[in-house]
């Protein structure tokens, strides 16, 4: 019978006659027969299913198989013994030998026959023995899935106590082996299929023995920790974590953490090889795992790593929410890594260059998961806004990309934040950040945030920037018995000549902190800059005096020597003199009293009072405040600044009053303008009361700084609880007060007072109205008739005969900016430029003061950008433009230095002795000597640094392809399929890549 089966079987007739005659066959199978007939139809049977070359001669060897085992089970008994099975394992049949494929499928198809039989056991413990040499031998991904089959339906035919171990162990280790060769995307499913079959007999083994979990789990680890130059072990491991129960995640954790004997080399390889996971797309529970990992290495306080690990995969990550298919796992740790990754802004910034294409792409989508994702993506951007403020620049177009997009409260935020922080103690992360770098681009230093000092950094950067202070404090000699003023010395030294990217004002903040601050805790950037000023110049005063040698000038008179050459530097750069006058509008008398002042506090009007209507601008070439007799009649107060009150309606016409002018100011969507000249155009020569007027009232609901020095400058009825004591009418009287400019700083300092009181939360709030800034701001300073005709000898057209003022212009060279709703937190930054003279460096002195330069003037002017250690180029467009784009980051402090032809003979001869107008000015001995150690020190540790992250970097898993997920995206916009990064398409190679 068995020869007459296989002629049929190989010979040529159509399969139809062939199928009739094997089925005759086997039905006269099914019929009592010999042992010897049984042996020979077992054989061919057996020869058919191993080494047919067709898959009909596979079938019919198996269909003969069953029928001998239903049939003739004695026979099939001793047929299929221990001993053929273990030829079978261990040589193969045939003339294929070991390459015969079909080996284990014959073998599971055969026990079914013999479990009953007295065999069964010596079966079942040879094949617990072979699966394990199998599994030692790493199979492939197919001959897995053939042992997972037999093991499934056999579990019998599992290895038991340590051999078990061993076997859970050593099948991960061959799916830590297995790889797809074809990237076709129905045999990428094959693969996928096939990995889950696999790690899905463990799942099978963990459940009835989970004493074998843990030291599978070890085993997990060694292969992914690995730093052995080897291939990358196969994604297909995230499929083992996927069956890992969660109630041992955290033993599993707090043991790998905790484990002295692992490296921060390996735990980096490790958990880096882990993110990779994120893009297997079958995984359940990988991102879970993943965060606790990282988590538990917070908790040992692990930074270095997690710092790295960071830095190098989450682009990555990113990339991944381009796949509806593994998103959710992907966004889960992306979020995690960036609401963790606090102590810097590194990792949100490697971002911002993909985020407009990624929302594009998921709006593209249009899906319930892209949305979803959507507004999540833009819940952890604005929360990385809030965290990171001060980059204006590089936000704008990420801004434009969500800004359709749900905008969480503050809370919600801080909640966040708070909840994912790697360590609610920023001191411990003091020592990672900066990483060490290149000095920026600009050739400007940053300096360090030690925990909430941003408002000392806006500072410090905007007075280093104010160039003719910074000449004359870097220009002071040794042993000058100034303490506080040395060390701004020392720091505006390495500001200017450190090879650092960044440097830290530990030592400033320590001598110029103010006792009533609260050591890490957000201060008020006005608040130290007017304590910082007033030390400087108390120590001066009661100090050595740096300009001894202006005394022994035989120009001035000895007035002008006790008004000038008798002040400190704070007030030679700082310093501005005002008049307060009241006036009793009973008696008419008027009582005066000057002061001086460093800075300009200038408040805002109530909402409800219109500035421009109430104080409208009037040049001060035609007007300026006088004292007049009280009229007659009331038409004859137009003109009198002192008649105009402060009315408490906006619909009340008053008179004009205050003459502040106001010159390359930039609205929202205007271009920025040169100011040439002095900056008056031929348009305010034709018609200078409607042009300066235009040019100060802002548009409706919108505040100028003019707007606000008019408000300031403007009189101020003193009426009910506020009325004037008249010593002339010895009783309360109701009054008016004008303040008038006496002299004009050389840096003019204004603080925009956003901070007030309210009474109804018990808390200071902040008033966030838009405020334009004009580049080039013009005063009206009072000045005695000498003065005017020193002014008019030395060939200003500035001063008005016959008026008594003079207008004094002011370039804007910084602007401290608060990002935040509250002064008791936020974040500081600031705008910086060079405002010079235009003599040149080296020119001598001629005691004329040279006009500035047009490109002095010019609104392209280079600004700079100052975020803690950040230092990036900038433009006046940005400076108009941030609050528009960021609504809570708000001029606050500003900056003007006054343009050279309206400062003194006097001042000009103090500049060129510090050495302003003489080129650099040359520094100590010791100051030089410390500038070059620590220069050599930079580069000893840049050198040591390098080494390090060398080898952490090439313990890492290799990840160069990443970007190809965002770039394949937008080339790849007409393709199709189940798995694309937009509405499911992408593709073959797409899925591929997302895989892989």
């Amino acid at each position: 019978m068995d020869k007459i089966l296989e002629a049929v079987v190989m010979s040529s007739y159509p399969n139809n006659m062939k199928q009739g005659l094997v089925r005759r066959v086997i039905e006269a199978s099914k019929q009592p027969m010999d042992s010897e007939q049984c042996w020979s139809m077992l054989e061919l049977s057996t020869k058919l299913y191993l080494t047919g070359d067709t898959k009909y001669k596979r079938e019919v060897g198996k269909e003969v198989l069953e029928v001998y085992g239903h049939y003739h089970p004695e026979e099939f008994e001793e047929f299929f013994n221990v001993r053929f099975l273990l030829s079978l394992l261990q040589e193969g049949y045939g003339p294929l030998g070991k390459r015969s494929h079909y080996v284990l499928d014959y073998i599971q198809l055969g026990l079914q026959f013999v479990l009953e039989s007295p065999s069964a056991n010596s079966i079942f413990s040879l094949l617990r023995i072979e699966v394990l040499r199998k599994v030692c031998e790493r199979p492939s991904p197919k001959q897995c899935v053939k042992i997972s089959k037999l093991l499934t339906q056999h579990p019998q035919c599992i290895p038991t106590g340590k051999h078990q171990l061993l076997f859970c162990q050593q099948l991960i280790r061959c799916i830590g082996q297995f790889q797809c060769v074809s990237e076709g995307e129905e045999e990428i499913m094959e693969f996928l299929e096939q990995v889950n079959k696999v790690s899905g007999l463990l799942q099978r083994i963990w459940r009835t023995q989970t004493s074998a979990i843990l030291p599978s789990l070890k085993e997990l680890f060694t292969i992914i920790s690995s730093t052995e130059e080897q291939e990358a072990p196969s994604n297909a491991l995230a499929s083992v974590v996927q069956f890992v129960p969660l109630e041992l995640m955290d033993g599993v954790i707090r043991n790998l953490t905790n484990d002295d004997s692992i490296t921060d080399v390996q735990m980096m390889m490790a958990i880096g090889r882990m993110i990779d996971w994120v893009s297997w797309p079958l995984g359940k529970n990988i991102d879970k795992w993943i965060i606790a990992l990282l988590k538990g290495l917070a908790a040992v306080k692990k930074f270095s790593i997690l710092i790295e690990v960071t830095l190098s995969k989450i682009e990555k990550v990113f990339s991944k929410l381009l796949y509806p298919i593994v998103r959710e796992g992907a966004l889960s740790v992306l979020q995690y890594m960036l609401l963790s990754f606090q102590h810097s802004h590194e990792a949100f910034h490697l971002l911002l260059p993909h985020i407009p294409r990624l929302v594009a792409s998921l709006k593209k989508e249009d899906s319930n998961s892209a949305t979803s994702s959507l507004e999540q993506l833009a819940e952890l951007i604005h929360c990385m806004f809030f965290r990171f403020s001060g980059f204006p620049d590089l936000y704008e177009p990420v801004l434009e990309a969500v800004k359709a997009l749900p905008i969480p409260n503050e809370d919600r935020i801080k909640h966040l934040l708070g909840q994912n922080a790697w360590t609610s103690q920023k001191n411990e992360l003091a020592c990672f950040y900066p990483r060490l770098a290149s000095k920026s681009e600009t050739g400007k230093i940053g300096l360090i945030n030690l925990g909430n000092t941003c408002y000392m950094n806006s500072i410090i950067q905007s007075l280093f920037m104010a160039s003719d202070f910074r000449h004359s404090v870097l220009n002071l000699t040794e042993g000058n018995s100034q303490p506080l003023m040395t060390k701004l010395q020392w720091l505006f030294a390495f500001l200017e000549h450190s090879q650092r990217p960044a440097i830290s004002p530990e030592s400033f903040l320590s001598a110029s902190w103010p006792p009533w601050f609260t050591p890490g805790a957000q201060q008020d950037c006005s608040e130290y800059l007017k304590y910082l000023l007033d030390r400087l110049h108390e120590e001066e005063k009661t100090g050595k005096r740096i300009y001894q040698k202006l005394k022994e000038s035989s120009l001035t008179s000895q007035v002008v020597e006790h008004r000038y050459l008798n002040k400190t530097l704070i007030e030679k750069m700082f310093g501005g003199k005002m008049m307060t006058k009241i006036r009793c509008l009973k008696c008419l008398n008027v009582s005066s009293r000057e002061e001086v002042f460093t800075d300009l506090s200038l408040a805002f009007p109530p909402s409800d009072r219109n500035v421009c209507a109430r104080t409208p601008v009037l040049p001060v070439e035609e007007i300026g405040p006088q004292f007049i007799e009280p009229p007659e009649n009331a038409g004859q107060l137009m003109g009198s600044p002192w008649i105009q009150w402060k009315a408490p309606m906006a619909s009340d016409h008053a008179t004009p009053s205050v003459s502040v002018e106001t010159l390359g100011s930039q609205e929202q969507g205007e271009a920025a303008n040169p100011i040439r000249g002095n900056g008056v155009g031929v348009d305010a020569a034709k018609d200078p009361f409607s042009t300066f007027t235009e040019q100060a009232c802002a548009p409706k609901d919108s505040r100028s700084v003019p707007d606000l020095i008019n408000y300031f400058l403007s009189p101020e009825r003193l009426t009910a609880e506020n009325k004037y004591h008249c010593e002339k009418c010895a009783s309360l009287q109701d009054a008016e007060k004008v303040a008038e400019l006496t002299e004009g700083p050389h840096y003019l300092i204004l603080t925009l007072l956003r901070f007030s009181f309210d009474p109804r939360t018990m808390k200071r709030k902040k008033i966030l109205d838009n405020v334009s800034i004009p580049v080039v701001l013009k005063l009206p300073i009072l000045v005695a008739p000498e003065e005017t005709e020193e002014v008019c000898q030395h060939g200003k057209d500035s001063a008005v005969p016959g008026s008594g003022f003079m207008t004094v212009v002011y370039d804007l060279c910084s602007v401290v900016v608060h990002s935040g709703i509250s002064s008791e937190s936020g974040h500081y930054y600031c705008y910086s430029r060079e405002c010079t003279d235009s003599v040149p460096h080296g020119q001598p002195w001629d005691g004329v003061p040279k006009p500035a330069s047009d490109k002095q003037l010019d609104l392209e002017i280079q600004w700079y950008l100052f975020n803690d250690t950040r230092v990036s180029f900038s433009s006046f467009e940005s400076v108009s433009n941030v609050t528009s784009f960021f609504p809570k980051d708000t001029a606050y402090v500003l900056f003007y230095r006054q343009r050279p032809e309206q400062q003194s003979c006097l001042l000009h001869e103090a500049l060129a002795e510090a050495g302003c107008l003489h080129g650099e000015p040359s520094l100590h001995k010791d100051l030089m000597e410390a500038i070059s150690k620590d220069n050599i020190l930079f580069l000893q540790e840049q050198e040591k640094e390098a080494r390090n992250r060398a080898a952490y970097i090439s313990a890492l898993p290799k990840s160069l392809l990443w970007w190809r997920d965002l770039d394949r995206d937008k080339d790849d916009d007409s393709s199709s399929g189940g798995c694309s990064p937009a509405a499911g398409g992408g593709g073959s190679g797409s899925f591929h890549g997302l895989v892989f």
